[in-house]
């Protein structure tokens, strides 16, 4: 059997549908099968129609102005993503939900993602491990406190991308 890189990402949004909002940041930790760092980049991602954007969600991703004055096309960072993630599986923590969003994003610009087809969602390993535990919500909050995860810069991407891999390599050890 192959194994593949993991590409551990996370998105911060605009809002929660992907036909009507954005990604704003995207962060990636890119882990050998045997759980080494290779990289990690991240990019603010220009927004097109922030007049669509729910103030709830730029408030949670931290949007503003300034920070963002660099941000580039969202072409751009999905090229790039295809580049460095070609053929890795995709860790999130609730996969279904930032797929969702980056295949909406890519079909929007013609394109198709570069990672291998299969994904893995810690939140899904977190309930098969511990759902006869007394967790209130997989949250990606929640599961980092209970395995003394840091995450600093909570609802930043590549922070929340840094704390998915570590969680994963605590869930894979219990």
């Amino acid at each position: 059997m192959r194994k593949e890189n993991l590409a551990f990402i996370d998105l911060e949004l605009t809002g929660l549908s992907p036909l009507k909002h954005e990604i704003i940041e995207l962060g990636v930790v890119i882990a050998s099968p045997a759980l080494r760092v290779i990289e990690e980049f991240e990019f603010k991602i220009k927004p097109e129609n922030l007049e669509s954007a729910d103030p709830v969600s730029l408030k949670v991703s931290n949007y503003n102005e300034e920070d963002w004055r660099g941000a580039v096309p969202l072409r751009e960072a999905l090229e790039i993503l295809n580049a460095k993630t070609e053929g890795c599986l995709m860790v999130a923590h609730n996969v279904a939900f930032d797929f969702l969003f980056l295949e909406t994003a890519f079909a929007r610009l013609g394109m198709k993602s570069a990672m291998h087809y299969h994904k893995l969602d810690t939140m899904s390993i977190a309930w098969a491990k511990l759902h006869r535990e007394p967790i209130e919500h997989f949250s990606l909050r929640e599961l980092c406190e209970r395995f003394s995860v840091e995450n600093p810069r909570a609802h930043t991407a590549l922070s929340d991308a840094r704390a998915t891999y570590e969680l994963y390599k605590k869930l894979l050890a219990i």
